[in-house]
């Protein structure tokens, strides 16, 4: 693979380290994600799929191994600049939306990118143009209250790549959401990545959503395997 947008190499991770109940959840992961390729990552609950995402999003570090986006190897990096790499370059996607709940769904896209320091003029137009890929733009005025399951994820989606980040991160991104409104919200965020052309990495317990992605790897014992 050329260039990937993130690639993971020799990813250790243990909870205790040293003590008695030492957990090692992760025990030397090799990982790496195309431009445009949308990845599946399966594994049950409790098998690290969280810390794996966590890590590979730069929210927590690995005990061992490098973890690089866009060319640029993170590890050891200071916080300052793990962060200016997360805001500028991940997008993070959960199972719940996390939603702010005093604002329009436009506004909850908008905020990103004006904390980033985009124009209000040109984050309202992104805004709608990413609600509109999702087919809710016609709901932008509203806030989260008055919004569905399946259009405050797709609101969420929306928010997560406002700032135009060149990977994806999502944690079971439709768990919350029956199995009509999971397929309809996976497929608007399917068509979000395409438009974008980003990487993205998508956990699911779902084999079925997991099966129209580009390529699927499940957790096993600490490392991935090709499902």
């Amino acid at each position: 693979m050329n260039n990937p947008v993130l690639r993971l190499s020799g990813i250790t991770k243990s909870y205790n380290p040293g003590a008695v109940n030492e957990v090692a959840v992760l025990r030397g992961v090799d990982f790496e994600v195309a431009a445009g390729e949308v990845v599946a990552l399966v594994a049950p609950s409790g098998a690290g799929k969280s810390t794996l995402l966590h890590i590979a999003g730069l929210l927590d570090t690995p005990d061992s191994g490098t973890v690089e986006i866009d060319g640029a190897d993170m590890t050891g990096q200071s916080d300052r600049k793990r962060t200016r790499m997360r805001r500028n370059d991940v997008g993070f996607i959960y199972q719940f939306h996390h939603l702010l709940p005093e604002f329009t769904a436009a506004e909850n896209v908008i905020l990103p990118q004006l904390a980033n320091g985009t124009s209000k003029a040109d984050a309202a137009e992104r805004a709608h143009k990413l609600l509109s890929v999702v087919g809710i733009a016609g709901r932008a005025g509203h806030r989260p209250a008055a919004l569905s399951g399946g259009e405050q994820q797709r609101v969420a989606f929306c928010r997560a790549l406002a700032n135009g980040p060149r990977l994806l991160l999502a944690d079971e991104p439709t768990g919350n959401l029956d199995p009509t409104t999971s397929d309809q919200v996976f497929g608007a965020l399917m068509e979000l990545v395409r438009d974008t052309g980003l990487a993205a990495v998508i956990a699911t317990h779902n084999l079925e959503l997991a099966a129209r992605m580009d390529r699927q790897v499940r957790m096993e014992a600490g490392v991935l395997v090709p499902l």
